[in-house]
Order: C-alpha cells, then sequence, then structure tokens
C-alpha cells in the first residue's frame, strides 16, 4: 500500500514523533511510504529515515497558503497513494482542501489534542469534515472536546490512541547509572522529569510552582526538563524568580530521550491541556511513577496505574509529586510494572499500527 503522510511540522512534540514511528514501523511492514510536512526544518527526522521526506515552504500568507497547496497537490499526482494521512490542524484541514482540486482515493484526518484552537478553526472542521473519509482524533475525551465545541457531529469522529514502542521505551538500567553520573547526580538525589515542548499547553509555570513548594523542605529534589520552544526564556526567568534555578535543568531537545526516562525518580506532567499524553505513556512504558494533570486524555492513559490532579493547582501537584517521591523503592516497582503491563496491552505500537491499517484499507471514494 503507497501512504503519504501529511503533517504541519516535524520538529518537536507527540504527534510528530507518532508520525514518524508508524511511518516507521508501516515500512518494516513493506508499505511504501512518504512524508510531507508544511513547516519548520524537520528537527525530528534522522539522517537514514526509511522512508522520503518533502518539506514545504509553510503557510505564512495567502501567496504562501496556495503555493503549499498546489505543491501538495505535485507530490499527490506523483506519488499516488491509496491513502493520505494528516495529522494536526494545519494539515488536516489543507489536506481536505486539496482534496477539491485532486482525486485521493482516501483521506484520513487526524487530531492530536482536546484543543487545536478557537471557533474559526472548529468551524472551518466541521464545514470541511465532508471531505475526509475517516477523522479520529487521540482519545476519548478528546473526541467529545470536539463534538461540544461544534467541530464535528457525534459519532462522525473515531478514537485511536497513539501508539507506543515498549521495546524503545524501556527501563535501562545502564542508561540511568550513566546518566545520572554524567549530569552530576548525587546518591540520595531524587530526580523529577518533565518531557515535551516549552509551550503554552503543557504550563510548565505550574510545575515550577509546585517544585518550588517541595524545595522548601526538601534539598535532594532535581528538575529536568526536556524539550525546547517559545517560552524557554520566561520560564528560565521565572525559575530564577522562584529561586529554583539551581536545581532546574533546561536539557533541550534530546535525541536520546527515551534514556532519561531511566534516570527520573517520578515523572511528571503539568498540562492544562491535552489529547492524548504520549510523553506520560512512554514513562509509564519505561515503569516510572507518574504524576499527571486531568487534562485530557491522560487520565485515560494512566488508570490507577498514577496519580492524577487537577490542572492549574500548584499545590495539589506538588502533593501528588511528594507522595510519588515517598513510596519505598518496593512499591515504586510494583507501580512502574503494572503502568508498563497497561502500557503493552492498551497502547502497544503494533497493535495500534493494525488498527490504521484497518482504516486504510477502508473503501476508496472519488473525491
Amino acid at each position: 500500500m503507497k501512504i503519504l503522510f501529511f503533517i504541519t511540522s516535524l520538529d518537536v512534540g507527540g504527534a510528530e514523533r507518532q508520525v514518524l514511528d508508524l511511518a516507521q514501523r508501516l515500512v518494516a511492514l513493506d508499505h511504501n511510504v512518504k512524508i510531507v510536512y508544511l513547516t519548520g526544518s524537520g528537527r525530528l527526522l534522522s539522517s537514514n529515515e526509511p522512508f522520503e521526506v518533502v518539506g514545504l515552504e509553510g503557510a505564512k500568507s495567502l501567496h504562501s497558503l496556495i503555493s503549499c497547496l498546489f505543491a501538495l497537490r505535485a507530490v499527490i499526482k506523483s506519488f499516488k497513494p491509496d491513502v493520505m494521512h494528516s495529522h494536526m490542524v494545519h494539515a488536516n484541514l489543507l489536506a481536505r482542501l486539496v482534496r477539491v482540486i485532486i482525486s485521493i482515493p482516501r483521506l484520513i484526518c487526524t487530531a492530536h489534542s482536546n484543543n487545536e484552537g478557537g471557533k474559526l478553526r472548529m468551524l472551518a472542521y466541521r464545514a470541511t469534515n465532508f471531505l475526509a473519509d475517516v477523522t479520529t482524533n487521540v482519545s476519548s475525551g478528546a473526541v467529545q472536546a470536539f463534538e461540544a465545541k461544534g467541530a464535528v457531529k457525534s459519532g462522525e469522529m473515531l478514537v485511536v490512541p497513539n501508539g507506543i514502542d515498549t521495546q524503545k521505551f524501556m527501563f535501562k538500567e545502564s542508561a540511568r547509572s550513566l546518566i545520572r553520573s554524567v549530569e552530576g547526580v548525587e546518591p540520595g538525589d531524587k530526580v523529577i522529569l518533565a518531557v515535551g515542548r516549552l509551550v503554552e499547553a503543557k504550563d510548565y509555570p505550574n510545575l515550577l510552582h509546585a517544585f518550588q513548594i517541595l524545595c522548601r523542605d526538601d534539598d535532594t529534589l532535581k528538575l529536568w526538563i526536556v524539550g525546547d520552544g517559545y517560552l524557554m526564556e520566561d520560564l528560565v526567568n521565572l525559575s530564577i524568580q522562584l529561586s529554583i534555578h539551581n536545581r532546574v535543568r533546561f536539557l533541550g531537545v534530546r535525541d536520546n530521550v527515551s534514556d532519561f526516562y531511566s534516570c527520573a525518580d517520578v515523572y511528571v506532567l503539568s498540562s492544562a491541556w491535552e489529547g492524548f499524553g504520549l510523553v506520560v505513556a512512554e514513562a509509564m512504558a519505561t515503569e516510572r511513577v507518574v504524576v499527571v494533570t486531568d487534562s485530557g486524555g491522560v487520565k485515560d492513559v494512566v488508570g490507577d496505574q498514577g496519580l492524577v490532579v487537577l490542572p492549574g493547582n500548584a499545590n495539589a501537584l506538588a502533593s501528588a509529586m511528594r507522595r510519588a517521591l515517598n513510596l519505598d523503592s518496593r512499591a515504586a516497582q510494583i507501580l512502574g510494572r503494572q503502568a508498563r503491563e497497561r502500557v503493552i496491552e492498551r497502547y502497544s505500537l503494533d497493535n495500534v499500527v493494525t488498527t490504521w491499517v484497518d482504516l486504510y484499507s477502508g473503501p476508496a471514494t472519488t473525491r
């Protein structure tokens, strides 16, 4: 099968990593895959991806939007995909528009959050939904949010969760020892880890305020934040204002993020909104104790194998983090193993790929 992925960006983020994981697994299953991304530098791409990648110039004006539309049309005309699978709001809407000017046998559009923009974007989703054969989101909570905002009618959007490569994301004692040594972690220190883009949705100010509360009576704590984004300078300044900058490390984008999970004693997600919470599932697959906010589909991912608090409440987040840190090693190991078992059972990449292939193989249309 010839599969064309179209995504807004391939720089940093869970949706972007998910598309690359899906593409790699589909190529391993002998499918012919190509990826087109709308904007950015393709930061997540490696030098030896087993598929062709095409970057467009980005839709920064009406003229560039039209250029991207026709550039995408040219790729479709040349590649002749059996199915086109778009991801994230800009790519989803552009994929639907391009279908007006070129035939696509089957078009699947996937949102990756319960919040992909305001009223105009939700109206655009609703107005163009008829141009997609299948529209999906990554959790039941995200689907319900889209229905509540009028982006889709009830029953029009399917749930297909993100998939985790549980052979890549697994606990490695060697990685834990090496990275903690290199990063200067002393015996007895506790490392709290967060991974994700430094953007409003992730609500890192909430995390920094919660961490400050913990630091008042515990000098063994370190907070590592892996990721990059436009709020980096603001967050660094906030850590200085809170007098915790000597305990907080902003580590930027790391190629070996799967190893950093093993380094953590507790993984925390402080988001204001999410669709699925891919990083939480990755941490669970690595047998970490997780503390998360109830921000979309995350609660469904965690189940009973982690601690869940309301978003935007630094005191509640700090209290849950303290409970997680206070678990004895045996209890933490048991909870971590149960978390991994939950991910393997519900969110393994192999199972999710099978679901996608079934959807890809649905009836072609003439649109």
